[in-house]
């Protein structure tokens, strides 16, 4: 899959789809380190372990390189950076119940903000599955000849 690259210099505004996000209940925010259990529990059984995996290195960080969308106190998505790289965004989920509300969205948002609040002018998105959500919302495009990028050999799960 291929990696795509965003501007963060030159992102859209966020402030309407931030609002709309919390005017519907959801909180976006980083997760406090006494709640690493919490998230990664989430990670686990909605997605892969090899994101739990990449979860925990973006808590090994100050501040911690992920943020969570929660509502009423539970977790519906998380959107880490820098895990696999530096620069990197990802990797990204929202629960099944909870997409097309624009959490996916917001928590991009969220991180790429970071991203370029740390300094950076470019971000990768690596190993992309929705080019075309990438492109519309922040105008990523791709980078030739970037698969696999950096996930070559990746071990298997143990089964």
């Amino acid at each position: 899959m291929i990696d795509m690259l965003v501007r963060l210099y030159d992102l859209p505004k966020s402030d309407d789809l931030y609002r709309q996000v919390e005017e519907s209940g959801v909180i976006l925010r980083r997760p406090g380190a006494y709640e690493k259990h919490l998230v990664a529990e989430f990670i686990r059984e909605h997605f892969s372990p090899k994101w739990v995996s990449e979860f925990e290195v973006a808590c090994s960080r100050q501040p911690i390189s992920c943020f969570i969308a929660t509502k009423d106190k539970k977790v519906l998505g998380f959107a880490c950076y820098e895990t696999s790289g530096k620069g990197y965004f990802g990797p990204t989920g929202v629960a099944e119940e909870a997409r097309g509300l624009g959490l996916g969205k917001s928590l991009l948002f969220k991180a790429l903000e970071a991203l370029h609040a740390d300094g950076y002018a470019y971000a990768f998105i690596g190993g992309v599955g929705p080019k075309e959500f990438y492109a519309k919302a922040v105008g990523a495009i791709e980078i030739p000849g970037s698969d696999p990028g950096i996930y070559v050999d990746i071990l298997p799960e143990s089964k």
